[in-house]
């Protein structure tokens, strides 16, 4: 067994550590933190707009906006995008500096802005050589534990928080 992209290309897991020699989804409670994180993750991801389209076409278009296809990066700082965009994430990437960012929470601020402004790979720019065997024959992923993925504050650091008193529309501090 080696390794192995679930439901969207880029991220891998090690095959033995997600499945069972049946070829089903292990109890997540068998995997490691890490493991269970990314595929909690990946079923948001999975279905969501590509981040370089939803750049181009924001939330009023969003239908306009191709399927993810790829994912890069850390869960909650991850850059999701189509085949379309792969490209232009990999040359931002690996000629633009971004590799320097590789495991850091800004990688997906900083792809984004470099985006934003207009940065495009160079028309022809290679992508990433991708297996697709069986994409559509995936067994049904396990229940995620959110009880064990949620993380329990001190009491000194609880805040209760109404959003119905926030107003949305004046700036806050950061």
């Amino acid at each position: 067994m080696g390794k192995v992209s679930i439901g969207l290309r880029g991220w891998r897991f090690d095959e033995e550590e997600v499945f069972t020699d049946e070829g089903n989804f292990r109890p997540m409670g068998e995997m490691s933190a890490d493991t269970q994180k990314r595929l909690a993750r990946l079923s948001a991801l999975v279905g969501s707009p590509c981040d370089a389209c939803w750049l181009i076409h924001g939330d009023e278009n969003v239908r306009r906006c191709n399927v993810t296809e790829v994912v890069y990066g850390e869960p909650l700082a991850e850059i999701s995008v189509c085949a379309e965009h792969e490209p232009d994430f990999l040359y931002w990437y690996f000629e633009e500096g971004g590799e320097r960012l590789r495991g850091e929470a800004e990688l997906q601020d900083e792809f984004h802005e470099w985006f934003a402004d207009g940065g495009r790979a160079p028309e022809g720019y290679g992508e990433m050589e991708h297996v697709d065997t069986d994409p559509d024959d995936l067994p049904e992923p396990p229940e995620p534990d959110l009880e064990a993925m949620n993380v329990e504050l001190p009491a000194e650091e609880k805040e209760k928080i109404d959003l119905r008193d926030v107003d949305f529309s004046r700036d806050y501090p950061g």
